[in-house]
């Protein structure tokens, strides 16, 4: 059979082979796009860490206060977030577990409030109690 038969034969028989250099190339375009579409991440997640000991007396009870001026107060004595968050830190890693109780005051703004007893949660406090909600059981309207 001459060549020219043979050529002929074979190009009547479909392809059986696909080229698939077209779909690798618009596959590498679509992921360099979205690469350059994703925003850079730019949030942070903020994590409070204990930074020392805490340098008041824990007590087998304490109290954590919080005033109208959200001041906060363990066992009386003022103190800032971060002093708290040791304070509770050194309270979680005693050998038999101190019970904290939270005691804001009614005029306290809300916000502060919830952050305190987030920071108690997420100090591995185990033994926790609201106290003096008592207080404000009859609601004055006026």
């Amino acid at each position: 059979m001459p060549y020219t038969a043979r050529r002929q034969a074979h190009s009547a028989m479909p392809m059986s082979e696909m080229n698939i250099t077209p779909l690798i190339d618009v596959m590498l375009v679509l992921l360099i796009m979205f690469i350059i579409v994703i925003p850079m991440a730019v949030h942070t997640l903020a994590i409070p860490l204990p930074t020392s000991e805490g340098r008041f007396e824990t007590q087998a009870v304490n109290t954590v206060h919080i005033d109208a001026r959200d001041q906060l107060y363990w066992n009386g004595q003022s103190l800032d977030r971060q002093e708290l968050l040791n304070q509770l830190a050194s309270a979680a890693t005693m050998p038999s577990r101190p019970l904290i109780r939270f005691e804001p005051d009614a005029l306290a703004s809300y916000e502060r409030s919830a952050s305190t007893i987030a920071l108690i949660k997420d100090s591995g406090v185990e033994t926790f109690a609201f106290v003096g909600n008592e207080k404000y059981r009859a609601f004055r309207v006026d």
